[in-house]
């Protein structure tokens, strides 16, 4: 078996007390991070690597930022998303490692800070997505194992928020957004949690305001999307809430899969 766990962690150095707790107990293969808000240089490498593990970063100060963080050496490592040279975002690192092509992947939000979809961020997050899926076509081509996981900024479907209402109007749920998503599963990707598991609004985000994850007001938005290569070898998917519990957590929790060896 290989575990896979996508995580949103929401500026690494804050969290890394609680990341590496989990890490001890969860001990995942793979561990794909986003939102790190930290340079390179400033990264703790050497805690990651005492417990065995390697580590691939793009960074980004105070804003952004993916990792991939594996047991095994990670190859062929690429640090932005094809398709737009002028584009600075440190929003997508991919790599092989376990055999698997596996990439961690922060899409941009797209709203303004009424929870609207911006004029300028919200074009620039479709042009994105749009992006994302020609790299999926691509990487079908391999034929290899692929999982495209992160934090998609994206509700799926109104069963997957806990008051569709509120976000009316939100990138999260917009028709547009929702269709470029749609287009990545009509090229044969598979979501992994909801291949599995039939139960509906159930979350892997909650804001830090109202009480949210004590009233379990949340969205699910932290997506694994499998090749069919990938799809076959699945054999387990769950959302780790127990992480968002802890003091001074991030607002997002794992998502963690299990594929079986190729």
């Amino acid at each position: 078996m290989v575990k896979i766990a996508t995580w949103n962690v929401n500026s690494i150095n804050k969290r890394l007390p609680n990341v590496l707790d989990w890490i001890k107990t969860v001990s995942p293969d793979v561990l794909l991070l986003q939102e790190l808000k930290t340079v390179a240089e400033k990264f703790p490498y050497l805690e990651f690597e005492e417990l065995g593990y390697h580590v691939e970063i793009v960074g980004q100060k105070s804003y952004n930022g993916v990792a991939l963080i594996s047991k095994e050496p990670i190859t062929d490592v690429i640090r932005e998303l094809p398709g737009d040279v002028d584009d600075d975002h440190a929003r997508y690192i991919e790599g092989t490692t376990f055999g698997i092509r596996v990439a961690s992947i922060y899409l941009p939000n797209g709203n303004n800070n009424h929870n609207l979809t911006d004029e300028v961020k919200f074009p620039y997050k479709l042009k994105w997505m749009e992006r994302l899926n020609v790299r999926a076509r691509t990487l079908l081509e391999s034929e290899q194992p692929v999982v495209l996981a992160g934090d998609y900024n994206l509700i799926p479907t109104d069963d997957d928020v806990f008051d569709a209402r509120r976000f009316a109007g939100s990138s999260h749920t917009h028709q547009d957004s929702r269709d470029r998503y749609r287009a990545l599963e009509y090229l044969g990707y598979s979501e992994a949690w909801r291949s599995l598991n039939k139960e509906t609004h159930v979350y892997s985000y909650w804001d830090y305001q109202k009480s949210a994850f004590a009233h379990n007001n949340g969205i699910r938005i932290d997506l694994m999307m499998l090749s069919p290569q990938a799809a076959d070898l699945l054999t387990s998917c769950n959302i780790d809430k127990e992480p968002r519990g802890k003091e001074s957590p991030s607002d997002h929790t794992p998502v963690v899969c299990e594929l079986a060896a190729a």
